[in-house]
């Protein structure tokens, strides 16, 4: 859906717009489905384990042998399937580099490419929900990701000396705080009772309401409840809808107020004094490493830096924890090329050496250290950083488009003296790069919505009007008066900063699914439009060929708008359904016959 700003942006945004244009021009930013989000979930579609693969592909457990190194140990349930390519990267994704020193337990997620040509045998169904989630929520199409929990203790019965061992969850959905929860519950259980632990999991996972944007719900698991709300693309930007305990809930153990949001705070505390410039970098999908000391603060990293654009959807390729055996390795980190728009999370310091040619490195410090000052840091130039011991700090040659905003440095700063709570501090930094993305991207909802045709030139009987195409210097003189200075206290070059924008796969993806979304909204008012007119008056001036030819476009009309899920008044549908029946019986009989078959899906 839509970026919408504050009710305060809107009204600067309707003053410095000709209402009589405004009026007549329909944004299917602007609209809401007559039924609301999510309708009623299918139940009886739903065979064993359906449920299960709503939420998770398979869950894997990772173990280590002296000879075979890394080796996947069991997969649940046994019938999930796996290429050995995916194999060997859940593997080497599982297990931290040997440098980190991971003893005890550690948490961080990954995610890997998908194996060409795997087709979902849930695709539509799953497509039902998803098309009420946010953009940043939405399944992952090309990828899948891993959570993982690993566990490295001292066992003298071992001939390596140490017992390693992941439990990894291997989903298409970002919901990177809901499942480092659920594993919590899972893993020490497992990690004491073994394979009839996961198998119990499982069952439980299976007997799961399917994952609604909008509804609150109650999933039970190991004998406790966990209790959330999957965020909707209605829901107005920078809020949460809290999901409170009820007197009901004597078995919640657990509610979640967020599903996928990381500490921005903590994340970005060792070098706080950037986050305007970070901002920037991963706003144009430039090429970021994130050299961290653990795959925990490399994968939190990694998602911090991709959600801070929100709620615009980072289209790049991101890796939260990257590693040498990982399959891009090579493509990756080649000389031979420019480095890619992609943002890496790694560990191991032999990085250090072979990304040395990218234009933009962050190293991360130890994140545990927040209590102290973080210190006023200069951006370091890129020779300056030979080992991942350097200090932490941001190397690059990058000179940002905007001035630095001291504002929300001293802000957070002075929390820091007073001990603010991380909570407090995290959602102001949120709010802070919520607003920055609503100003920066407002202006161009605004052009984009201009290209919509009126609704009066959309004729029932000729096809849909086009959207008329972007023209970027047209969008760049509409800055002048009702640019991001109007929501922004930040100067700086932002004609620049949009230049450079809508050049990336950022602006490519985002532009993309407008279009989609604006080209559906046309179809969808052209089918209105169809149901409002008098067919039984139309078909008199028609041959039997040519009422014939009608009933099959109207056919064709209905099975778009069901397979597209257009974003139709209610009633339309059922609406042109009676429609072609009364169209149908002014036929002969033979022709009836044939013309009853129903719809293919």
């Amino acid at each position: 859906m839509a970026l919408r700003g504050s009710e305060e942006v809107e009204e600067q945004m309707e003053e410095a717009e000709q209402s009589e244009d405004r009026e007549m021009r329909v944004s299917p930013a602007e609209e809401m489905p007559a039924d609301g989000p999510g309708e009623e979930e299918p139940e009886q579609l739903l065979l064993p384990w359906d449920r299960f693969s709503a939420w998770l592909h398979c869950i894997c457990v990772v173990g280590f042998d002296l000879e075979l190194g890394q080796a996947v140990e069991v997969i649940y349930p046994h019938h999930s399937k796996l290429t050995e390519k995916e194999k060997t990267s859940i593997c080497y994704l599982s297990f931290p580099d040997s440098n980190s020193g991971c003893l005890g337990d550690t948490q961080f997620c990954f995610r890997f490419r998908q194996a060409a040509g795997r087709k979902s045998s849930l695709g539509c169904f799953l497509d039902h929900f998803d098309r009420d989630a946010p953009v940043c929520l939405k399944k992952d199409q090309g990828h899948f990701y891993g959570y993982v929990y690993f566990r490295q203790v001292r066992d003298k019965s071992l001939k390596r000396g140490y017992f390693q061992k992941s439990l990894v969850l291997i989903s298409k959905l970002p919901y990177v705080t809901f499942f480092h929860s659920l594993l919590k519950l899972i893993a020490p259980e497992y990690f004491e009772k073994q394979e009839p632990c996961l198998e119990a999991a499982c069952n439980d996972i299976d007997r799961w309401p399917t994952p609604s944007p909008g509804k609150i719900l109650a999933l039970p698991i190991m004998g406790v409840v966990m209790k959330l709300r999957i965020p909707t693309c209605y829901d107005k930007p920078g809020t949460s809808q809290l999901v409170l305990s009820t007197p009901s809930d004597s078995l919640v153990s657990i509610v979640l107020p967020t599903i996928h949001e990381v500490d921005l705070f903590r994340c970005f505390y060792p070098v706080f004094f950037h986050i305007q410039m970070l901002w920037e970098l991963v706003l144009l999908g430039e090429a970021l490493v994130v050299m961290a000391p653990s795959p925990a603060e490399s994968s939190d990293t990694v998602l911090a830096l991709v959600s801070c654009v929100a709620p615009l959807r980072y289209c790049s390729d991101f890796r939260p924890y990257f590693t040498i055996h990982d399959s891009e390795f090579k493509e990756y980190t080649t000389r031979t090329q420019a480095p890619p728009s992609v943002i890496l999370g790694v560990t191991n310091p032999f990085f250090a050496k072979t990304l040395q040619h990218w234009p933009h490195i962050i190293r991360i410090g130890d994140m545990k250290q927040t209590g102290e000052m973080a210190k006023q840091m200069k951006v370091k130039k890129l020779k300056n950083l030979k080992t991942l011991d350097s200090k932490p700090g941001v190397y690059t040659a990058y000179k940002p488009f905007l001035n630095k905003d001291e504002e929300i440095i001293k802000q957070l700063q002075k929390g820091v003296q007073q001990k603010r709570p991380s909570a407090a501090q995290n959602a102001i930094l949120r709010r802070y790069f919520l607003e920055l993305t609503q100003s920066f991207i407002i202006p161009l909802e605004r052009y984009v919505a201009s290209l919509m045709p009126l609704q009066k030139s959309i004729c029932p009987w000729k096809s849909p009007p086009q959207l008329k195409p972007f023209v970027q210097d047209e969008f760049m003189k509409t800055l002048e008066k009702a640019g991001p200075q109007l929501t922004s206290r930040l100067k700086g070059d932002w004609i620049g900063l949009y230049r450079q924008f809508l050049k990336s796969p950022n602006f490519d993806g985002w532009f993309r699914n407008r279009r989609k979304e604006m080209t559906q909204k046309l179809e969808a008012l052209h089918l209105e439009a169809l149901c409002d007119e008098d067919l039984q008056l139309r078909i008199q001036k028609h041959t039997e060929v040519e009422t014939v030819d009608l009933v099959l476009k109207l056919k064709d009309k209905l099975t778009q708008a069901e397979r597209e899920q257009l974003p139709v008044r209610a009633g339309t549908l059922a609406k042109l359904q009676a429609h072609i029946e009364s169209v149908i019986l002014t036929l002969p009989e033979d022709l009836q016959g044939i013309l009853h078959k129903p719809v293919s899906p």
